[in-house]
């Protein structure tokens, strides 16, 4: 059979049917099926030997690199293919390959195993053994051959492409192989970022397909974009056989995730054999949120998450050998009394602006962007500009310059060659900048690598029917801390391997589970290859959320789980994890809360769970109108935040979240909350959508939806709550007017007040989906228009 990517996928085929045939109960199969094909194979080609109806057996020594199975011979002398190979390489010249006793290996495992169905290591096993070998040796058959990669970033200020783009993208001699080019605040049109819809991401990438090198052609890899942020890769047209593996994934980072105003998107590939990230990240504004942004900055490292296949482990940022990391980092300069910052920036002489700017000092503190570089900065501030000019912000708010849009890297062979700005362009507040590197690209060489293939798998041979796998674990038995709502816990788990061959271990999920860890419980990794002698540290990470603290609460669900640890080709391993989970007033639900008339934490175990029972017993004689925990919340923003801009458009600080969660836990002290109004405003939507039963609930999901053409239906909705939930409804509605009453102060509208509450106070019942993108925003603006009817109308 000449070699190719079908041959390869009917061999793998072929393998796996024999292992499946190996674990048959009863009597061998008589494969009767075949009758018709062997008589018409048979007759049409008589004598050859690699012809699928021969009958010849599998035994003789001229076919020992045949596979038997029943009655047919297949020949899987052909090498597998090297990654990335040149589509236009035919590998059917064999020449190379010593036909004596140093034969070519197969795709499979040992010839009579295979036959007989005794293999003692499955395929998934060998195939993830002989990847990780063939990695380990990767110089022996890689060239570095040297790619030009432009990074761009540009925050366009909400502007369409007026201009050409040239002027930034092709002014250079030699055109680059890799393009990534980075835009934020794309629209800053309120549609968009309620709906993540706009004509602006097909100007855009016309404007830049326009303004590429003219002395090269290339071809979209992929373009992604989450509201204002878009990311696109280009490559050369002849590099583009070569990329293989492309993923994308969005991290918002606005107040609950909900608006995308701010965060990341992010697009990996994999050039020849180097594994490529493109991160273009939009962080938290203004001078004094410097904590925000390095918030922002752990969130998108964390959060990023690119999916593979059903075979391969999800991969973060970190697992790349090169990314390029580019944005409106929004990092500023600090003031100090004695320097003019505007004075310094138009001079030139940067050194003292430099040392003041925030994200060199955080960096230096090993804050943030750990082990990544970033070139000499030798441009003038490219933010804060008057548009269509090269003055200073002359607006009321007079913003002083900084060095917002920047760009950084990581990984070796990486030379950076250009880092500048393009002032010439100036429809924006910002001007662009970007960066060329030389990238050092690891190049297959097609017949080292098959010879080095060829040499895994000989040596694979001889110890697979000698070994089994085995390892050990420092514990069968992970015992938590107490664990508190929102605050994570870590617990790491050492899996050592003490056997003779490498070993493959997977966490799997147990009879009638649908995941293989409890949904409070994050394994990383939880699938891993380690070699004989080494050990892999299992980070265990308990977090409880909105999503888990409801069961939690109730005594539903504990803080208890089984994991089973899978060897591939061995046996299970199981290990237990337990703790305690200190109940909080987040995930508790509103008719328990409002029967609390004392703080939380106070409450008898005993006295909670009946409160979160179908039928409570033990009832307060005088409830509350609404939860009080709910109340401090409002009344705080009620209080401190009414003319406060951007309130429920700025995330709040984690740390200060988790004091107001305890203070509303243990007593408010002074009835006064700790923690800016940004915070308390996150806390409030994060203690509504905590709620096990929304404030609409489940059983009326549906009829609200179905409702928002018509106030008047809308009302009815409302009519027919539970006392307690239309009495939250009503409070929460009251308080949201009273922010509109502010608008001149606080820039708040009621379209995206509309959207915040809607998704929270109207959520989906447990187990529905909306696979379609367009069905997923009907839905948001059918939440979000009931909610903006009781804000534009008068309502008692």
């Amino acid at each position: 059979m000449p070699f190719s990517q079908r041959t390869n996928t009917f061999v793998s085929e072929v393998l796996r049917a024999a292992e499946v045939l190996g674990k048959r109960r009863g009597p061998p199969p008589e494969f009767s099926w075949l009758l018709p094909y062997q008589n018409s194979a048979s007759s049409s080609s008589e004598g050859d030997a690699g012809s699928l109806g021969q009958s010849t057996p599998a035994s003789g020594p001229d076919n020992s690199d045949a596979v038997s199975l029943g009655d047919v011979s297949v020949d899987v002398t052909q090498t597998p293919p090297a990654p990335s190979l040149d589509p236009a390489i035919s590998i059917t010249d064999n020449s190379s390959v010593h036909h004596d006793n140093e034969k070519s290996p197969d795709l499979g495992v040992n010839r009579h195993s295979i036959a007989t169905g005794l293999s003692p290591t499955p395929i998934a096993a060998r195939e993830s053994h002989i990847r990780h070998q063939m990695t380990l040796r990767e110089d022996s058959y890689t060239d570095i051959h040297n790619f030009t990669v432009f990074a761009g970033t540009w925050n366009v200020n909400g502007r369409s492409p007026t201009v050409g783009l040239a002027e930034w993208l092709s002014v250079d001699d030699e055109p680059p192989d890799v393009y990534g080019i980075g835009f934020q605040e794309l629209d800053l049109n309120t549609e968009t970022f309620l709906f993540n819809n706009t004509p602006k991401e097909q100007e855009w990438l016309n404007a830049v397909l326009n303004g590429i090198h003219p002395k090269a052609k290339y071809q979209k890899v992929r373009l992604v974009r989450l509201v204002g942020m878009m990311l696109i890769i280009l490559v050369q047209e002849k590099h583009f056989a070569y990329v293989s593996k492309v993923a994308i994934d969005t991290v918002g980072t606005g107040i609950m995730n909900k608006l995308g105003n701010k965060g990341a998107v992010a697009v990996r590939f994999e050039l020849h054999n180097t594994s490529i990230c493109f991160v273009n990240a939009h962080m938290a504004a203004h001078l004094e949120e410097v904590e925000r942004r390095n918030e922002d900055h752990d969130c998108i490292f964390q959060r990023t998450c690119f999916h593979m296949n059903i075979n391969s482990p999800p991969k973060t940022i970190k697992d790349h050998d090169h990314i390029y990391f580019i944005g409106d980092m929004n990092y500023r300069i600090n003031p100090t009394d004695a320097i003019n910052i505007r004075e310094v920036a138009s001079s030139g002489d940067f050194k003292i602006l430099l040392e003041n700017e925030q994200l060199n000092q955080q960096r230096s503190l090993k804050r943030i962007f750990h082990k990544f570089s970033e070139g000499e900065i030798t441009f003038k501030p490219t933010f804060k500009y008057d548009v269509d000019s090269d003055e200073w912000d002359s607006s009321e708010k007079a913003r002083q310059p900084a060095w917002c849009d920047r760009i950084l890297w990581y990984g070796d062979g990486i030379t950076q060659h250009i880092y500048r700005s393009h002032p010439a362009l100036k429809i924006s507040d910002h001007k662009p900048v970007s960066a060329v590197f030389q990238a050092g690209i690891k190049v297959i060489d097609t017949r080292r690598y098959r010879r080095i293939y060829e040499e895994v798998m000989k040596k694979l041979d001889k110890l697979e029917n000698e070994f089994l796998p085995q390892v050990t674990v420092d514990t069968t038995e992970v015992i938590l801390e107490p664990v508190k709502f929102l605050q994570p816990q870590t617990k790491y788990l050492t899996i050592a391997n003490t056997g003779q061959v490498p070993v493959q271990f997977e966490f799997i999920k147990k009879l009638n589970d649908t995941s293989y860890c409890k949904p409070w419980l994050s394994i990383r990794p939880f699938v891993n290859f380690i070699m004989p002698g080494d050990k892999c540290d299992v980070a265990l990470e308990v977090l409880v959320d909105k999503r888990t603290a409801a069961q939690l609460n109730s005594g539903a669900d504990k803080l208890y789980d089984i994991l089973v640890l899978h060897l591939e080709g061995g046996k299970d391993l199981f290990i237990t994890i337990t703790g305690d989970y200190e109940r909080s007033c987040f995930g508790s639900s509103i008719n328990a809360l409002v029967h609390m008339n004392k703080p939380f934490k106070e409450v008898p175990m005993a006295k909670l769970i009946d409160l979160e029972s179908k039928q409570p017993k033990d009832l307060s004689e005088m409830p509350y109108a609404v939860p009080k925990e709910l109340w401090y919340l409002v009344d705080h923003l009620h209080s401190h935040a009414l003319q406060v801009e951007g309130l429920f458009n700025y995330r709040g600080l984690q740390k200060e979240i988790i004091e107001i969660r305890t203070a509303l836990d243990e007593g408010v002290p002074n009835d006064l909350l700790p923690g800016s109004v940004h915070s308390v405003a996150e806390a409030l939507l994060l203690f509504l959508e905590a709620l096990p039963e929304p404030v609409i609930p489940f059983n009326l999901y549906s009829a609200a939806l179905d409702a928002t053409p018509n106030f008047s239906l809308c009302k009815e909705i409302v009519s027919k709550l539970p006392d307690y939930h239309r009495n939250v409804f009503t409070y929460l509605m009251a308080f949201l007017k009273e922010l509109l009453n502010h608008s001149e102060d606080n820039n708040l509208d009621a379209k995206t007040l509309a959207l915040v509450f809607g998704s929270i106070l109207l959520r989906e019942p447990p187990n529905t989906s909306t696979d379609r993108r367009t069905a997923a925003q009907a839905v948001e603006r059918k939440r979000q228009t009931f909610v903006h009817h009781f804000l534009m109308n008068e309502y008692e």
